[in-house]
């Protein structure tokens, strides 16, 4: 049996449409696919795949996701996103173990890693 490796991550969000909205045009991914009747929308990025999915009546929203984008360079990428009004909860932080990220949340308060791409942790 081969190693399994990550394929996807599905996010639950209570408005799909706005979801769609911010992480297509606000973050900047491409979106491969929305299906409002199935409530979910695919993006495409680089490696895992990632999903919004309409949250079923009663389930919780805006959390922390554990999901984290990489970028080239996180203080262009923060000043570009902040302009655009995105939330950043974590301002561009250098970590203790030698890591450059913040934390920005979407619409419905779940929040997401923005890390910088290095060398040394990529």
């Amino acid at each position: 049996m081969s190693q399994p490796r990550l394929g996807y991550v599905n996010v639950t969000v209570s408005d799909l449409e706005r979801a769609v909205a911010f992480f297509r045009d606000t973050i900047g991914l491409p979106l491969n696919f929305a299906d409002a009747e199935f409530g979910y929308a695919s993006f495409a990025t680089r490696g895992a795949a990632f999903a919004v999915v309409r949250a079923p009546e009663g389930e919780e929203v805006g959390r922390h996701t554990g999901v984290g984008f990489t970028v080239e360079d996180l203080d262009a990428s923060h000043a570009a996103l902040a302009e655009k009004g995105v939330a950043f909860p974590r301002p561009p932080t250098r970590e203790p173990w030698g890591g450059y990220m913040a934390v920005f949340a979407d619409p419905d308060g779940n929040t997401y890693y923005l890390d910088q791409v290095s060398a040394a942790h990529g």
